[in-house]
């Protein structure tokens, strides 16, 4: 016999219907309704018939639609899967490099196999972890990933829940940690039908219906997102999590539901002996967030810095629109400000918001690797009004100091995919839902919302419904092989290389971190022990006295001359320095 389960406390009648027979269902405690059916076995189609109402909904917990997200769910056996990481001890944070890539656009063919092929490369870049962007089930055939409905089940776009199975094992044999980006903040606006059967739901944000995290019956809808995030990490091997947006989650209880989850995360990583990641995309420059609990926090193990990718990008390109007007009116102060604090705002006032934003962070408890940060994402390139990547606006040698500073910043780093190279091909926002009220809907608020980021009617915004859109999206893999990709890839993987050999560069410990500059000849000196990171971002060769001798010059991306304590950086240039002890 199967079970089928289902939560609706506030029903009068559910019903189930397995492979076209329609079957009772009993109450139970807690507001679940079940029912024992005759297994058909996996691949069973089934549904349910909520009171009265004739339209078969699919399971709020499927694990598999391979028919869509409006058709009836799949019996789907967890347990089938041939696992072979048995010999895997996972990855911490703490040292490693991550590497974001969108499944559907990281290679030609968009699925979990293809990418499995370019697993080899990230390994020879030195990457520790790749950070996937969201894969749940998804209404229609191209999509960030952001508009999920099922949340427990993997689209079928990439190749589904055994696809990831075979993805998440392949990336495990090559010593590569695998992080998941999950969306609990809202859900999609096709095929969201949670509503249907419980008060899942407390009113909507900007992106669409937001989950009820603290009212009535808010216990079980804590639990559908908590035990999601649970099976991630156990029954699909998954290393850890990026949780989208958590400054959108509304939780007024007095245990917020990601120190819940972080609760139960610390025990399922004592069960299955390997280090399970959280990693909060957070807005709100709270150091709480990652804070482990004992200290009073919610235990984050890490989370996303915008404020130091804004200043790094403001000081990079001089754009101050939008957000980023804060960051530009900083520039070289504010970058050594983040460099060696992670917060911009710390309790200051912020210009884009119109308030006071953020709150101090304390650099002797708070190590840098809770910290991740960025020269490039997902979102800080496919918000953008044309996608495009840094590579249409800076040269390679301004690309390779931002790099430099990357690298061997006391933050964990991450790349997005094909920025090793300086991909030129861009990343834009794209998305195809079948209703076309809902594509138009679309293309007009993302118009609507690239002009509130700064970009005026003249710039034309690619259709995101075009399937066109998500072609030019895809990576071209032939571009390292040309200059001057070639080399900036070369530069990349030194500079990893240098940050695993060199435990300066590793040290996580920001009141370690001390940054010289000089804003007229734009010139930046970072103190990272005995070594010092010079970077000249000015269009003029610049002679740096570093006070002690310079024993050897480990990387720099032009010829750089050195005699004693004195060293001459070309324009638009970085050096990593050893100096006498």
């Amino acid at each position: 016999m199967a079970e089928y389960a289902v939560w609706a406390p506030e029903k009068d009648r559910l019903r189930v219907l397995v492979d076209g027979e329609t079957y009772a269902m009993r109450r139970a405690p807690g507001g679940w309704w079940r029912a024992d059916v005759e297994d058909n076995g996996p691949g069973s189609a089934y549904a349910f018939l909520v009171d009265d109402d004739p339209t078969p909904l699919p399971d709020p917990r499927s694990l598999w639609q391979p028919s869509g997200v409006h058709s009836a769910s799949r019996r789907y056996d967890q347990d089938a899967f041939w696992w072979t990481d048995q010999a895997w001890t996972g990855r911490t944070l703490a040292g490693s490099v991550l590497y974001e890539c969108h499944i559907g656009t990281f290679t030609a063919e968009g699925t979990f196999d293809s990418a499995i092929e370019k697993l080899d490369h990230l390994v020879g870049l030195g990457i520790d972890m790749v950070e996937l962007l969201p894969v749940n089930a998804v209404d229609g055939p191209r999509n960030w990933g952001y508009d999920g409905v099922g949340w427990y089940a993997v689209t079928e776009n990439y190749g589904g829940p055994d696809g990831l199975k075979r993805f998440v094992d392949a990336a495990h044999a090559r010593g590569l940690g695998v992080v998941l980006d999950v969306v609990y903040n809202h859900l999609g606006p096709s095929g969201a039908y949670l509503d249907r059967f419980a008060p899942y739901f407390a009113g909507a944000n900007i992106w669409g219906p937001s989950l009820n995290l603290d009212g009535a019956w808010s216990d079980e809808v804590r639990r559908f997102a908590i035990d999601n995030a649970l099976m991630w990490l156990r029954d699909f091997h998954i290393d850890g999590l990026r949780i989208d947006a958590v400054h959108a989650l509304r939780d007024t209880r007095a245990q917020h539901v990601l120190e819940q989850l972080s609760i139960e995360v610390t025990a399922l990583e004592a069960h299955v002996g390997r280090p399970l990641s959280l990693i909060a995309e957070s807005d709100l420059n709270d150091p709480r967030m990652i804070t482990s609990r004992d200290g009073g926090g919610l235990g984050m193990t890490g989370q996303w810095t915008d404020d130091i990718h804004h200043t790094l990008h403001s000081v990079l390109t001089g754009e101050g629109q939008g957000y980023y007007s804060d960051f530009a009116e900083a520039d070289l102060a504010g970058l050594a400000h983040v460099l060696t604090r992670g917060f911009l705002h710390e309790g200051t006032w912020s210009s884009f918001r119109k308030r006071l934003h953020g709150a101090p962070v304390d650099t002797t408890r708070i190590p840098g690797h809770r910290f991740v940060t960025y020269l490039q994402n997902h979102d800080q390139i496919g918000n953008r009004a044309t996608g495009d990547r840094l590579t249409q606006t800076l040269s390679p040698g301004i690309l390779a100091c931002g790099a430099a500073i990357l690298f061997t910043s006391p933050f964990t780093p991450m790349l997005f995919m094909g920025e090793e190279w300086g991909a030129r091909t861009p990343w834009q926002f794209f998305s195809y839902f079948p209703d076309p009220g809902l594509r138009e809907a679309v293309r007009k608020g993302r118009t609507a919302e690239f002009a509130d980021h700064g970009w005026g009617a003249d710039v034309e915004v690619p259709d995101p419904n075009a399937e066109s859109t998500f072609l030019d999206s895809k990576l071209d893999w032939t571009e390292q092989e040309q200059e001057p990709h070639t080399t900036l890839l070369a530069m990349y993987r030194e500079l990893i290389g240098l940050r695993k050999a060199w435990p300066e560069l590793s040290d996580p410990w920001l009141d370690e971190v001390a940054v010289d500059v000089h804003p007229e000849a734009r010139t930046l000196v970072i103190h990272r022990g005995r070594l010092r990171v010079l970077v000249n971002l000015g269009p003029e060769e610049v002679a740096l006295d570093l006070a002690a001798t310079v024993t050897r010059i480990l990387l720099a991306s032009e010829p750089t001359a050195s005699e004693g304590p004195n060293i001459t950086l070309p324009a638009e240039s970085f050096a990593i320095a050893v100096l006498e002890d």
